[in-house]
């Protein structure tokens, strides 16, 4: 029940988990809450919040606003949808924004509001919290977090992110847990890491972005085959396991699906195939096994394989591949050929590739695909780490275009890249003995 959230129903679902002490479905209520503040805040359920719900959610550090204004604006939405009986109430809110995330001038605009001169303690609270100052108070979720691109350099455990148009990176160790195996995003924003903490075992671990700690939530038989080819997948508000064998062509793949409400791993329906290796990519809810001369997938609700239109006119191995809406896009390893997936019309297209840019480099580069911002973009990696390249593909004019980006040094992404919002001021303790967060032109140092 406490995973069954949606819009509609979540502000009840959460009064009702309240009144009675159903504290799983409440927390998962909190949670999707404060996920979506802004949409929550402008509901009419909302304004039929109690005094002590109401301070609980905007009392969170996790509420997703860009703006602490935002959170001052519901407050006076629900105060004045019952005016009469709330507005006594105001002095006893007040405490719950930050007001150290305001400008001067929102705060001299809420000190002039109506309610706040309407009553006459409302005041005083104000100029008293600001007056005690909040150094040690943190940013929203939505105020600190950026979306970055995130690289795991899975034999040291290390975390390096990057937004190329932003100049931000940041690179920080995860020293405290056991070697990461493979890495995932929810749709929610979830950051989940497997990890070989022994030869027979791997633990599902989440990342708490606030409190900055892993949070172990279950453990998993290790599938058989090398760590680097086992994968953790977000799939349709699901966590899926499995793995590519390279050293046996006719395998059967063995497929499991977290159940987050049983903290327990299912077997799915299994794929047998004669092809070592294939690539993963998730679209339209689905997953789909990919390679030169086979393309499978995976239906979720239907627990079934599909044998879907293979890439006839390649030779070559497909490296890495991501999915941007509902097309799916592949690359071999030296980025010379690189291939788009529609997964409604199931068809091929080729797309150009960066060779004729790197051609003239007498190099050998690895490439990672992944989206950022809406957009397809390449990582470059070489031995070379001065010509470490960031690409990023111009649609409209069918071209790939390097970007200003500065780079962590001395770092090998082994893990196939993902893609999150960061809680950024988060990650700054952790840099802060490694790394710093680096905006354009600086170097972390």
């Amino acid at each position: 029940m406490a995973m069954n959230v949606e819009r509609s129903t979540c502000v009840d679902l959460y009064k009702f988990a309240d009144v009675f002490s159903l504290d799983n479905v409440r927390k998962a209520c909190l949670r999707w809450m404060t996920r979506h503040f802004t949409e929550v805040a402008s509901s009419e359920e909302f304004c039929g919040l109690s005094l002590n719900q109401l301070t609980e959610i905007i009392s969170h550090d996790e509420l997703d606003v860009k703006e602490e204004t935002t959170v001052w604006e519901a407050v006076v939405r629900w105060v004045q949808h019952s005016r009469e009986d709330r507005l006594h109430h105001l002095p006893s809110i007040l405490p719950h924004i930050r007001y150290s995330l305001l400008t001067s001038d929102d705060t001299a605009a809420i000190l002039e509001h109506p309610l706040v001169r309407e009553d006459p303690g409302s005041s005083e609270v104000i100029k008293n919290v600001v007056h005690r100052g909040a150094s040690n108070i943190k940013p929203r979720f939505g105020i600190g977090a950026e979306e970055m691109a995130l690289f795991i350099q899975a034999r040291s455990n290390r975390m390096q992110g990057i937004n190329p148009r932003l100049g931000k990176y940041f690179s920080c160790s995860l020293a405290e847990i056991p070697p990461i195996v493979s890495a995932t995003v929810t749709s929610d924003n979830e950051i989940y890491v497997l990890t070989a903490k022994s030869k027979d075992q791997l633990f599902l671990l989440l990342y708490n972005q606030m409190k900055g700690v892993w949070e172990q939530k279950s453990v998993v038989e290790r599938l058989p085959g090398s760590l680097c080819h086992q994968y953790l997948l977000a799939v349709d508000g699901h966590l899926y396991y499995f793995c590519c064998n390279w050293t046996n062509p006719s395998q059967i793949i063995t497929l499991k699906k977290y159940d987050r409400n049983t903290i327990e791993w299912q077997d799915c329906s299994q794929l047998k195939t004669n092809i070592s290796y294939m690539e993963p990519a998730v679209s339209n809810g689905c997953l789909y096994l990919l390679s030169s001369t086979e393309l499978h997938c995976y239906s979720p609700k239907e627990d079934r394989w599909f044998k879907r239109a293979p890439l006839t006119d390649s030779t070559d191995m497909f490296w890495t591949s991501i999915a941007l809406g509902t097309e799916i896009f592949h690359s071999d390893l030296d980025f010379t050929s690189v291939s788009v997936y529609d997964t409604d019309a199931n068809r091929w297209q080729k797309l150009p590739a960066g060779k004729s840019a790197l051609e003239a480099e007498d190099r050998k580069y690895r490439a990672n695909l992944f989206v950022l911002e809406n957009q397809l973009h390449v990582y470059l990696n070489t031995q070379e780490p001065d010509y470490r390249q960031v690409l990023v593909f111009d649609r409209c004019e069918g071209v790939w275009r390097e970007m200003d980006v500065t780079l962590p040094d001395n770092l090998v992404w082994i893990c196939s890249p993902v893609v999150a919002r960061v809680y950024l001021p988060g990650v700054l303790g952790r840099c802060a003995n490694t790394q710093r967060t680096a905006d354009a032109g600086d170097r972390a140092v």
